[in-house]
């Protein structure tokens, strides 16, 4: 038999919850209204970081990367996904699914190795102030971030192109929403013990390492902000790690049970679930953590629309 046969070169049918039609208008209407304010919030941001001077540090360096991957993110799923409920057909190209399926990756492992360098970053500023400009000068941070989308980049060529390779028969009934690992595996009609290897080594690399790092640097935070007397930096210190650490828990919380378990013990509905809430609130909620609790970009934006408002009374 040629496992080959149709494997390659042909459209991908994405049938989300098809035998929920009811469901899927629902979730087309909260799949819209995140992704304007994924738009809105992230490009706030990136926005403000540039224009703002007083924001021209390590910290909103490493955020504004981290709005620009979340904005790429949610670009390269969720426009799809929205033709695909609203339209007649759920279909996607090979080429489609693969590009999908490819930024995916790229993105979310940037986005692991990037929330740990942003943790070192903490660090740095809590633990080491006075040395703070010296440590995370300029070229340091430019290499961490190049590091971060390096390290993305390798990661997804090397799973896609082995996920990808992978006979299908013939399948071409995605079980998602979009082209996404676990999806993709469930179709082919052959064990791959070289990809189950690689993505579980990956796996150990791009989210266990990265994380078991940041909750180093808080254990080392946390004893340090214990010795702070003073209430006002004690506070500081507490809403920008604590933006931070909220904005962790969230992504790497859903996406090692995402990945981490065995993929038998989590129900396909399940799996849908956890892949809307990563795919299209967490790129949502990163701006608005980072915005409600950070009084400098709140005021840098007042600073911005007061010189705009001046500006245009002159």
């Amino acid at each position: 038999m040629n496992t080959k046969n149709g494997s390659f070169m042909t459209d991908f049918i994405l049938l989300g919850f098809s035998d929920r039609p009811q469901l899927e208008h629902i979730i087309s209407g909260v799949a819209f209204i995140f992704y304007v304010v994924t738009l809105v919030g992230n490009t706030t941001i990136i926005l403000v970081s540039y224009l703002d001077s007083q924001l021209h540090t390590p910290m909103y360096f490493f955020l504004s990367n981290l709005s620009f991957l979340d904005l790429c993110y949610a670009t390269s799923i969720i426009p799809q996904m929205l033709v695909n409920l609203w339209g007649p057909t759920k279909s996607i190209t090979y080429g489609g699914c693969a590009l999908q399926f490819f930024f995916a990756l790229d993105l979310g492992a940037t986005e692991c190795l990037l929330l740990a360098m942003m943790a070192y970053d903490r660090y740095a500023a809590v633990c080491q102030p006075l040395h703070y400009t010296v440590v995370m000068h300029p070229q340091l941070c430019q290499k961490m971030v190049l590091t971060s989308w390096l390290g993305g980049l390798g990661s997804s060529l090397i799973t896609c192109s082995l996920t990808l390779k992978l006979p299908r028969c013939g399948h071409r009934e995605v079980d998602n929403f979009v082209c996404e690992m676990p999806a993709l595996l469930k179709m082919a009609c052959v064990y791959s013990k070289v990809i189950e290897v690689v993505v579980y080594a990956l796996g150990v690399i791009f989210l266990l390492v990265p994380l078991s790092l940041i909750l180093i640097s808080y254990a080392i935070i946390t004893q340090t902000v214990s010795r702070i007397k003073s209430t006002a930096r004690w506070r500081k210190v507490l809403n920008t790690c604590g933006s931070h650490l909220t904005v962790v828990t969230l992504f790497y919380g859903t996406i090692i049970y995402m990945y981490m378990k065995p993929q038998n013990s989590t129900s396909q509905d399940e799996g849908k679930f956890l892949t809307l809430f990563y795919t299209i609130v967490t790129p949502t909620l990163n701006p608005v953590i980072y915005t409600l609790r950070n009084k400098d970009v709140k005021n840098a934006v007042k600073r911005i629309l007061y010189v705009e408002k001046w500006s245009a009374k002159s």
